[in-house]
């Protein structure tokens, strides 16, 4: 049941429209919530939980230039599952929803399903 609530939300926020576009090799992301419930059943508050460090792309810069001055684009595309680093990130809110802005650089791997 709750996994099918939180699947219904996370449609919700997908749908949403993004009025933001990253600049450079800045990429957008929103964190993915974690559990509230562990194994044993037991619910954890909203203090006691762990920020998590994975998160999902939802817009992208156009990348950066090398000396050479060519474009060196962004590994990830909309819609990856990443892992960044922990403290990574400028927190933003649009629309009553936090994002992240973080530098390419920051994000330490893809997350393939």
């Amino acid at each position: 049941m709750a996994q099918a609530q939180q699947a219904t939300k996370q449609k919700e926020k997908s749908s949403t429209s993004i009025k933001l576009r990253p600049l450079g090799n800045r990429v957008l992301v929103r964190r993915l919530e974690s559990d509230e419930k562990l194994k044993g059943g037991i619910i954890l508050p909203e203090t006691a939980k762990k920020k998590q460090e994975q998160a999902e792309v939802v817009a992208i810069g156009t990348g950066k230039k090398d000396k050479s001055g060519n474009l060196i684009p962004i590994p990830v595309k909309v819609g990856d599952v990443i892992l960044m680093e922990k403290y990574s990130g400028q927190e933003v809110t649009i629309q009553d929803e936090e994002f992240f802005i973080l530098k390419a650089d920051d994000i330490i791997a893809i997350i393939e399903k």
